[in-house]
């Protein structure tokens, strides 16, 4: 009777803990709800007040807002925006973390998914939110980036892009979490030359530290150059290692070479030396050596100068050109060839630029050859476009400009995008760009194969035509305006830039940085010019703001004032500065 006595006594206890608990959890998670539906979270996504004329947002117009209370403004960089980067959705302070999964199977969920993400207001892929999440932590962020290097595979053209727009978007690491990162990879020339076998794991380690040295500034930037990193690095441009090894251990060595002191320790290594050997390759047949050829040449002209070296400019025959990529209306992100006609894009940004030459009448005809299979849109856009590398807009992101993108498989107006019926490009691909001024209408092919006519450009512009090309990461290709024969020439006839453009010997010159900076030192300014081009005299005052300094060519390129950014209404030219 007592035995029986003390198990029900048992049985009723843990009955009534059991209901106890479940009213608990029950209440917190009432309590969290409430909460949760009533505070958004560390950041959140909002769209810009002023949509375009027609009232519809453009894809590029969504922005992160980062509140300071919770987000110091010196954890996070001022990041560019590329072209299929989605907006990032933060997680409350109240909202649960999402369930951990499989980081490597986030990271490829993420690299198969990137293709589809055309416009900025898509639902950004669960798997990018989660890693983007689990980077909040050091522990999380390391984990990430180990999954990058470890699963990526080496043929998946976007496959460098993906490590950088998660990185990019992924938190400042903490000096722990680099200095644990370092010892993580235990990089060194040994490690280079022990697992050359397996090139994508080295492939992703540099495009990692790439990545992080363009991020990083400073002490964060020469820490992270150990003697170990440089050695490996610097090995992995040895002509044992894989091409695309090559290449981008030399982009990383660029980035690091933003940092002064870090320059110096790369130009004492003597890597000029090496580079020597890999230029030879900047015509190769090989779409990938010829990558690596390209970026060798422009290091050596630009950072990594060797004596009694002669740079390519003064080399290159440019008798027969007439028509080039505009050096003078490009960032200094974008690297364009001595040739003027090919061009580059490293950087983390969507980088575009423009032919020398402009039409109004006739029918015209270009080819651009594929280097990288890459996300480039390659096109038409006329003096009013507007290309704004860090937020994202390039060819075909307005009314202005139209672009055709291989790598996704689509046709750019206005930001917004409809698919092509073309396969996806390749390297070696030539595409080409017929514009008929007088039907008003314009064609692209792939290979020689048309696609139907586009005709919506038309009703914004109708003269004043470039040839115009935007570049995400680690993309490049040649242009051809028609100083050598084209590979797949249309059945209509047509002009040619290089027939009808002329450039003076010194138009044709695209300078070294350094051989630049050194003539802008000596080019003496009016006190009256332009603050913006430095060119013409400072005649016009912005409303409602009143401010003023700028020239009313410069003013009608602005729509905010570049002083206190509020939008101007109208520009007025002052009548005293008229002479």
């Amino acid at each position: 009777m007592i035995v029986a006595s003390w198990i029900a006594f048992c049985a009723s206890r843990s009955l009534v803990q059991v209901l106890l608990l479940s009213l608990e959890q029950l209440s917190l998670r009432f309590w969290e709800s409430l909460e949760t539906s009533g505070t958004m979270g560390n950041s959140c996504v909002c769209r810009e007040e002023s949509d375009v004329e027609d009232g519809s947002a453009t894809r590029r117009q969504l922005r992160r807002v980062d509140h300071p209370a919770a987000d110091p403004p010196e954890a996070r960089s001022s990041r560019p925006r590329d072209p299929v980067r989605p907006p990032r959705r933060g997680r409350g302070p109240h909202e649960p973390r999402r369930k951990k999964q499989n980081v490597d199977g986030l990271v490829l969920d993420t690299l198969a998914v990137i293709r589809t993400l055309v416009d900025n207001d898509q639902e950004p892929p669960y798997s990018m939110i989660t890693l983007h999440e689990m980077a909040e932590t050091d522990d999380g962020w390391l984990e990430v980036v180990q999954s990058l290097i470890r699963v990526i595979p080496l043929d998946d053209p976007l496959g460098p892009a993906v490590i950088t727009l998660l990185l990019d978007e992924c938190p400042l690491p903490t000096k722990d979490a680099l200095q644990k990162l370092s010892e993580m990879l235990s990089l060194s020339a040994t490690v280079a030359r022990k697992d050359a076998i397996i090139p994508s794991k080295h492939r992703n380690t540099t495009a990692v530290l790439g990545c992080l040295a363009e991020k990083l500034a400073g002490p964060a930037s020469i820490g992270l150059l150990s003697p170990g990193t440089l050695g490996y690095l610097l090995e992995s441009l040895s002509s044992e290692a894989h091409p695309t090894v090559m290449l981008f251990a030399l982009i990383a060595l660029e980035k690091f070479s933003q940092t002064s002191e870090n320059k110096l320790t790369v130009s004492e290594s003597c890597i000029s030396d090496r580079l020597g050997v890999l230029e030879s390759w900047a015509d190769h047949t090989d779409y990938l050596k010829r990558q690596v050829g390209f970026c060798s040449q422009w290091s050596l002209d630009n950072l990594f100068l060797k004596d009694g070296r002669q740079f390519t400019y003064e080399k290159v025959n440019l008798s027969n050109i007439n028509a080039m990529l505009n050096s003078n209306d490009v960032s200094e992100y974008l690297k364009i060839s001595p040739s003027g006609l090919e061009a580059r894009c490293d950087a983390s940004s969507f980088e575009s630029v423009r032919c020398t030459f402009c039409v109004d009448s006739g029918v015209w005809y270009y080819e651009v050859t594929v280097v990288t299979s890459g996300v480039m849109q390659i096109g038409w856009a006329t003096k009013d476009s507007k290309f704004l590398n860090h937020e994202g807009y390039g060819i075909g992101d307005d009314e202005y400009s139209c672009a055709y993108d291989g790598c996704r498989q689509l046709i750019w107006y206005n930001a917004r995008s409809k698919p092509h019926s073309h396969p996806c490009w390749k390297e070696g691909d030539a595409i080409g760009f017929l514009l008929d001024l007088s039907k008003k209408q314009m064609l692209f092919y792939l290979n020689g194969h048309q696609l139907p006519s586009e005709k919506q450009v038309f009703s914004s512009a109708t003269s004043g035509f470039f040839a115009a090309a935007s570049f995400m990461s680690y993309q490049q290709c040649e242009f051809n305006f028609g100083a050598k024969p084209f590979r797949h020439p249309p059945s209509v006839k047509f002009s040619t830039f290089n027939d009808f453009a002329s450039l003076a010997s010194d138009e044709k010159i695209i300078l070294p940085r350094h051989r630049r900076l050194a003539l802008l030192k000596q080019v003496s300014i009016r006190d009256n010019c332009c603050t913006l081009c430095c060119d013409q005299m400072a005649d016009t005052e912005l409303r409602p703001c009143g401010h003023s300094g700028m020239c009313m060519e410069c003013a009608l390129q602005l729509e905010t004032c570049p002083l206190c950014r509020q939008d101007i209404l109208t520009r007025v030219r002052l009548i005293s500065h008229v002479s």
